[in-house]
């Protein structure tokens, strides 16, 4: 089975850039589409950036387009975040769908890490 495990959170100041990481404590990413989500407090939570295998398609929210990139490989996704912003906090959650259908919604997705919390402020 399948277990996101989450790494790289932090506190940054605006404008500043984290890389958050996720690897599987069980079996690989393989097969799988990939997404992060965040869920900001008093917040629903709500899709960030996915990616089905290897040189597939890229999705992102309008509101990280252009500053985040979503990446993978066999054993690895990693999201980059540049010019970060305060409104950017919130816990970020890497997932895994086993299909790859309706992936900008949470319900889509079968396997959830427990989340790192990132912090925008100066």
């Amino acid at each position: 089975q399948v277990q996101p495990v989450e790494s790289g959170g932090g506190l940054v100041q605006p404008g500043g850039s984290l890389t958050l990481s996720c690897v599987s404590s069980g079996r690989t990413f393989v097969g799988h589409y990939m997404g992060w989500f965040r869920q900001a407090p008093g917040k629903e939570r709500e899709f960030v950036a996915g990616r089905g295998w290897i040189g597939s398609t890229s999705y992102y929210a309008d509101s990280v387009k252009g500053r985040f990139t979503i990446s993978r490989d066999y054993a690895k996704v990693t999201l980059q975040m540049n010019s970060l912003k305060p409104e950017d906090t919130a816990v970020y959650y890497c997932a895994a769908a086993r299909s790859s259908s309706s992936v900008t919604t949470a319900a889509a997705y079968d396997y959830w890490g427990q989340g790192t919390q990132v912090t925008v402020s100066s």
